[in-house]
């Protein structure tokens, strides 16, 4: 059956054409707050269980932290697959339903887009406190007295970074795995947003999802570069002549051994320069930057950023139809 099908079976057609309405969906709903979000589920337990497992030894922090990476992405998957199961054996057409809603939850193309446009929109009509509270809801940085150019990079970095959390990454797993593994990605990223920090209270309880979390993204995110950078050659007034190259360079100077490449390919497509002096609750922190600066950053390098984002990940599901299409002749 159909369904049942899409339950097992990696990069079939029917699991490709239900990635790609699930994208569609995203694109049109993105996440109504009427919906309950898996995601938000997730978060909760991470919550209550790092309430009750972070303390003791470091060992013993080290110790929980595996079990909670277990527990959680394990409960995820297994959860996912069974619902799907069982309401595949009563219809295997509200199975089909029930996965392309629950892959919609996976991506946030459409989140990504507008969180990025709250920053431009005001930026725009220099309305600077709005564009600075807008920000502020979506990085870790301080923002209070960031000029337009901290602003835009900002933004310019979220989307780039996010790019591969919120699209291709899922994407990728869920091509692999359909919305069990989809959604076994995001508890992944959901733990290590939560306690993957490196900081005294999750240095150590928080050592296994920041891991799990760098290996799950470790592939997409190379991909993800590709992809942006074969977008960028329809996209006009993109310096594709040397990105990848640069890229490839420039990438590794990011503290995060994934986030450096889709954030160095946009700054290098762009001509701008990304990362520098950032603040966290008043300290200084400075990173590598990325990218060459040929021009400065403004507001109108958000919208291009979205432009980016959007063509990698159309590149990405682009790429996957060739695979799919070469595994279904073989078999």
């Amino acid at each position: 059956m159909l369904a049942e099908s899409m339950i097992v079976a990696p990069l079939s057609i029917e699991l490709l054409a239900l990635v790609g309405a699930a994208l569609l969906l995203d694109s049109l709903l993105g996440d109504p707050h009427w919906l309950p979000h898996p995601v938000v589920g997730i978060g909760r337990i991470i919550a209550r269980l790092e309430r009750a497992w972070n303390h003791g030894s470091p060992a013993d922090r080290r110790r929980r932290g595996q079990w909670l990476v277990a527990l959680v992405v394990g409960a995820t998957w297994a959860l996912a697959w069974g619902v799907l199961a069982v309401i595949a054996w009563v219809s295997p057409w509200l199975s089909v339903a029930v996965e392309l809603v629950l892959l919609a939850t996976t991506l946030a193309a459409r989140g990504l887009a507008e969180a990025a446009r709250a920053v431009a929109v005001p930026l725009a009509q220099g309305d600077m406190q709005a564009a600075r509270q807008a920000l502020s809801m979506i990085v870790g940085r301080d923002t209070a007295g960031l000029d337009e150019s901290e602003l835009a990079r900002g933004a310019v970095e979220t989307v780039a970074e996010n790019t591969v959390d919120g699209i291709t990454a899922p994407l990728f797993w869920a091509l692999l795995g359909g919305a069990p593994l989809a959604l076994a990605y995001k508890a992944t990223n959901t733990l290590d947003s939560m306690v993957g920090y490196r900081s005294p209270r999750f240095e150590d309880f928080g050592r296994a999802s920041a891991r799990l979390d760098d290996a799950a993204n470790w592939l997409p995110a190379r991909l993800t570069a590709l992809t942006l950078w074969l977008a960028a050659l329809s996209i006009p007034g993109s310096r594709w002549r040397g990105a990848l190259a640069s890229t490839r360079r420039e990438a590794p100077r990011h503290p995060s051994p994934n986030a450096g490449w889709p954030e160095a390919m946009v700054a290098n497509l762009m001509g701008v320069q990304l990362g520098g002096l950032n603040h966290y609750a008043g300290r200084p922190s400075q990173r590598a930057t990325l990218g060459t600066s040929h021009e400065a950053l403004s507001v109108a390098h958000i919208e291009r950023a979205i432009r980016y984002m959007h063509g990698g990940w159309l590149v990405f599901l682009l790429l996957a139809t060739p695979l799919v299409l070469m595994r279904e002749w073989l078999l």
